[in-house]
């Protein structure tokens, strides 16, 4: 990826799974990918750290549900109920199909859901996306 368009947007990742985190941190390397990434392994850490300004705005979530202490979406309850982090932008990552929880998350006004199993173990296909949407969408400073 070239860095003509690069802007600093901070990827969050909230997931319990190293196998999970270590993929996406490799693909953001093989595809050149500047942008810092901050990791959370459950809601409880992730709702800490980004109240306390531990992730450098801009950012976008990318968020697992099924998560030990508080899942994916009680977090986005919480999340959507605090007025100073409520802007995020959200993209849930996970393995569920559910239509219920699909339907939850994107009730919770969640930008995007994407099952890993579409991905084939390959984020690089995610992380192209995501390179293209923060390229061209500005988001909450």
């Amino acid at each position: 990826m070239g860095n003509n368009n690069y802007k600093e947007i901070t990827i969050f990742l909230i997931e319990d799974d190293d196998v999970d985190a270590i993929g996406i941190e490799r693909s953001m390397r093989k595809m050149n990918l500047l942008n810092p990434i901050e990791r959370a392994k459950d809601g409880v850490e992730a709702l800490e750290m980004l109240r306390l300004g531990a992730v450098k705005k801009p950012f976008v979530i990318l968020l697992d549900l099924n998560m030990p202490r508080m899942g994916g979406l009680e977090m986005l309850e919480h999340l959507r109920e605090d007025d100073t982090i409520s802007d995020a932008v959200v993209f849930v990552l996970t393995t569920s199909r559910n239509d219920e929880e699909i339907t939850r998350a994107y009730k919770k006004n969640i930008a995007g859901y994407i099952v890993k199993s579409s991905l084939s173990q390959d984020f690089n296909k995610l992380l192209s996306f995501l390179n293209t949407y923060w390229v061209l969408v500005e988001l909450p400073r």
